[in-house]
């Protein structure tokens, strides 16, 4: 059994740059553009020595005080580890550090990581103004962390 770990890592250096670009390859062959990835937070999972996964998370340029989970990708060998969803909870402890309230991602024709955004707790959504295609489902969560402030007056 192969143990995995996340690691976020730092898009800036060239050396990481280039496993998240193989990885993205690896895992969208030409379906959608590379990311910039020195822009955002990024985290790979690493099967052994392996990087074998990633994920990154931008601030939303849609929703206010928000992160766009704007890529995920797993390598086929490595599928049904939960991988995405450990990702995906990196990227929401991030997004609490960076003071986000949510996080907003979108899916189109991809049932498996519909599936993900529903275990993890996600919704769906409407924006106000949709940022991709006619079919593309969502998705949002609520990520701050509960106040401890009581909203009731205490009674003597």
């Amino acid at each position: 059994m192969t143990l995995y770990r996340i690691r976020e890592v730092d898009g800036h250096d060239d050396d990481v740059a280039d496993i998240l670009t193989e990885l993205h390859r690896l895992t969208f062959f030409s379906g959608a553009p590379i990311p910039q990835f020195d822009w955002g937070h990024w985290w790979l999972a690493y099967g052994g020595a392996t990087p074998v996964a990633f994920a990154g998370v931008i601030p939303s340029t849609h929703v206010r005080n928000a992160g766009y989970f704007c890529r995920v990708g797993v390598l086929q060998p490595h599928r049904g580890h939960c991988l995405q969803l450990r990702l995906m909870r990196a990227m929401e402890a991030r997004g609490r550090c960076n003071g986000w309230r949510r996080v907003v991602s979108d899916t189109t024709a991809n049932v498996p990581s519909a599936n993900n955004f529903i275990r993890a707790g996600y919704r769906m959504f409407r924006p106000s103004v949709p940022w991709a295609f006619p079919d593309t489902l969502y998705w949002q969560k609520d990520i701050a962390e509960p106040s401890t402030h009581g909203t009731h007056s205490k009674r003597r």
